[in-house]
């Protein structure tokens, strides 16, 4: 007899965004004037279309398999290197952070890859989140075997929870227990206003003290306008040695339906974790290849690296400044007027 991996029975309900579609569904049919004006504060989808570099190299790569000579099957398990290369490149080193391409894996999405990361890990573990959190933070470490049932108010035993407040300027406090040796302690998305430069940092301090591990979501970087935020967590001096950076094409250059169809998407950089207990021997990367390796190989049908192109950068800045003016739209609606 089959066993269902009882993990799983601890979900406390249905995913939240499918039960947002729900409700927001259920509002369209019954005002479909408004279904126009809507916008949409569930699941980080897009609404507008795809960067025109984007869609002329997308043409120029299916032309490319329906000839012989030009012809590509599976890609590389890790991901085309001139991709790697092209996300080393812009995404770190032009600021200053040397990565070197082969410390990139590109995958199926950053979403997915928040829960595969935890295979790499042991059970030993500890977990934190910041809270409130995205919910796949906590339901993937569900679903792994990470944690006791959940309360009455959906709190899971065995998640180490980190308030987030509205009021909150600073980090929020982590414990100093050494039993933790690995922190699933990533930004809120997008970036909460706490995490500027120095609570970053404190936040990097406590892990290198602690040994313990920074599983850090940057889906959303292009949308940090301020400056005093870093785009990456190895902008913060030792975070090389204790995090691992998850990104996105989804969230910049509008990709969501399109990867998610040809399985590719962003990509993951995964240091040499000297700190990790058990795997002092070998590079954390060597890992995370075996495990990223088991994945579908990446389609060469949507080229990524068209966004790093100068006309490609320049339409993605266009892309994100139409959603921060519905997010500008958003906060004033809900700013009380002075009197």
């Amino acid at each position: 007899m089959a066993h269902l991996n009882s993990h799983y029975l601890k979900l406390k309900a249905g995913y939240l965004f499918p039960e947002i579609n729900r409700r927001v569904k259920a509002f369209t049919d019954a005002n479909p004037d408004a279904a126009r004006r809507l916008i949409r504060c569930g699941i980080g989808d897009v609404t507008e279309p795809l960067p025109a570099v984007a869609r002329s190299a997308m043409h120029k790569a299916v032309d490319e398999l329906g000839v012989r000579e030009s012809f590509r099957g599976y890609g590389p398990e890790q991901g085309y290197d001139f991709l790697r290369h092209a996300i080393a490149e812009n995404d770190y080193r032009s600021r200053g952070i040397e990565v070197a391409d082969d410390e990139i894996f590109v995958s199926d999405g950053s979403k997915c890859d928040c829960a595969n990361i935890l295979d790499v890990f042991g059970d030993s573990n500890r977990i934190a989140v910041m809270d409130p959190v995205y919910p796949v933070y906590v339901d993937t470490n569900v679903m792994a075997g990470h944690t006791g049932p959940a309360d009455e108010a959906g709190v899971y035993s065995g998640l180490l929870y980190l308030p987030c407040t509205p009021k909150m300027v600073s980090c929020p406090t982590c414990p100093t227990k050494r039993s933790i040796s690995s922190t699933s302690a990533r930004p809120t998305i997008p970036p909460a206003r706490w995490q500027h430069g120095s609570t970053s940092e404190s936040l990097v301090h406590f892990a290198l003290a602690h040994e313990a591990i920074i599983l850090y979501d940057a889906a959303y970087e292009a949308y940090i306008a301020r400056p005093d935020i870093p785009h990456s967590i190895y902008e913060i001096p030792g975070a090389r040695k204790i995090a691992i950076e998850f990104r996105s094409f989804s969230k910049n250059g509008g990709f969501t339906g399109a990867l998610r169809v040809h399985r590719g998407a962003k990509g993951t950089r995964v240091p040499s974790l000297r700190r990790v207990r058990n795997v002092r021997s070998i590079r954390s990367g060597t890992v995370a290849s075996a495990r990223n390796s088991t994945a579908s190989r990446m389609s060469r049908s949507v080229p990524r690296e068209a966004l790093y192109s100068a006309e490609g950068k320049s339409q993605v800045a266009s892309l994100v400044s139409h959603y921060m003016g519905n997010a500008r739209i958003l906060r004033e609606a809900v700013t009380p007027v002075a009197d």
